[in-house]
């Protein structure tokens, strides 16, 4: 071959390569600054489409993230890890749904993993929730709320817990519960719809009450709440902010979970007679308007099994990620097209403007689910956990990247 002819095919080849490796955002459509793309729609079933990072995992592998983002497993084998509270001295406290269990997690040596899984109780109905007061360990069942008080000293002997609170409905439809100390100081409880969709006359049912740490003072805060799985307060206004699940059998799209935003006590978001302020219900909207209840901040995949939210408040993020909130997305039971399995970013900027947009993806693969995202927690050093109830784990997610 001519040296003309290898000069010309040379230069080709190192045209093409350069227009490969110079293009911003290669392999990532319509991805923003941060490595993220926008869900274009509530219903965002390609919102896997972020950039993967390496891990030793095969699983982990799967996972896509952000640039500068890497997951990796903080413990494993915490038998249907759901909702998740951090205690002073650094122990991950974790409920379950279906075990019946309630562990504590303990990493002494602050190398990012859990040095042991200690089963606290067993035997409970549904101990979703967990929240730590001054020491104790406040525990959610369906009807009850009990007590283990100096509970970090006390791992692998706990005390008999006290009953804090023990007359809330039995239904187990909805009945298990994520709770939360408030900037009140005051215990956030919810108790949603026993029903995919029905009304009733007792107040507390589909609504987020408060009571005192004594369990005294029981009140409701927020009416119209079909199923919150997961709350957080604003660092900077002290707000509450709650997902919720919308409603069933009105087809694949309809309706969408919501972001909700209740700045103050007796605000109504709609269940059952209207859905993510915009829809009224097919039997329970009759003579309602949709104008009479507060509609959501975001609109979010419907169907899609939102549950735990937090506000990101660490400092190993890059500073965009600063009191933006993270959303576990639990993944769709009963849509055609299977949706979540994810971790999602609600994100605003300095115009209040949000957008909602895959973080973290790859527990669904080919329509075949493979864990089960249910909430988030924000460890002291910057980094954040994920629960996962199907794949039995809790992940740690960190940035390496350039700030």
């Amino acid at each position: 071959m001519k040296k003309s002819t290898i000069l010309r095919w040379s230069t080709c080849l190192l045209v093409v390569l350069c227009q490969l490796g110079c293009s911003s955002n290669s392999g990532k459509p319509d991805a923003n600054e941060e490595g993220e793309r926008t869900s274009t729609a509530a219903q965002d079933t390609a919102s896997e489409n972020v950039t993967e990072q390496p891990a030793t995992d095969a699983d982990l592998a799967k996972i896509s993230l952000p640039d500068g983002f890497q997951i990796s497993y903080f413990a494993r084998n915490v038998v249907n890890a759901r909702s998740m509270a951090l205690g002073p001295d650094g122990t991950l406290y974790v409920g379950s749904r279906d075990k019946g269990s309630v562990y504590a997690l303990p990493d002494r040596n602050k190398d990012g993993k859990a040095d042991e899984v200690i089963t606290i109780a067993s035997g409970l109905n549904m101990p979703n929730g967990v929240a730590l007061r001054n020491g104790s360990l406040f525990v959610a069942e369906i009807s009850r709320i009990t007590r283990y008080d100096n509970i970090a000293q006390n791992l692998k002997n706990p005390p008999k817990p006290a009953v804090v609170y023990d007359k809330f409905p039995t239904e187990e439809h909805h009945g298990w519960k994520y709770i939360a100390f408030g900037p009140d100081d005051k215990l956030y409880v919810p108790v949603g719809a026993p029903c995919n969709i029905c009304l009733r006359k007792e107040p507390v049912y589909a609504a987020i009450s408060r009571m005192n740490p004594d369990g005294s003072g029981l009140e409701v805060f927020a009416s119209g709440v079909r199923n919150t799985v997961g709350f957080d307060w604003h660092p900077t206004t002290k707000e509450l902010w709650f997902t919720d699940n919308g409603r069933d059998l009105m087809g694949d799209n309809m309706p969408p979970d919501e972001l909700n935003r209740a700045p103050k006590k007796g605000m109504h978001f709609g269940y059952p007679f209207c859905h993510a302020g915009e829809t009224l219900d097919p039997e329970f909207g009759k003579g309602k308007d949709c104008a009479d209840y507060t509609a959501p901040v975001q609109k979010l995949n419907p169907h899609g099994g939102t549950l735990g939210m937090e506000f990101y408040t660490g400092a190993m993020f890059p500073e965009n990620y600063k009191n933006q909130i993270f959303i576990a997305e639990h993944g769709s039971w009963n849509r055609t097209e299977k949706i979540g399995y994810r971790l999602s970013l609600y994100r605003t900027d300095a115009q209040g403007k949000g957008s909602f947009v895959p973080f973290a993806a790859g527990w669904l693969q080919d329509g075949k689910e493979w864990g089960r995202p249910v909430d988030v927690e924000v460890m002291p050093d910057g980094s954040m956990l994920v629960s996962d109830d199907m794949n039995d784990a809790i992940y740690r997610i960190t940035y390496t990247g350039n700030k």
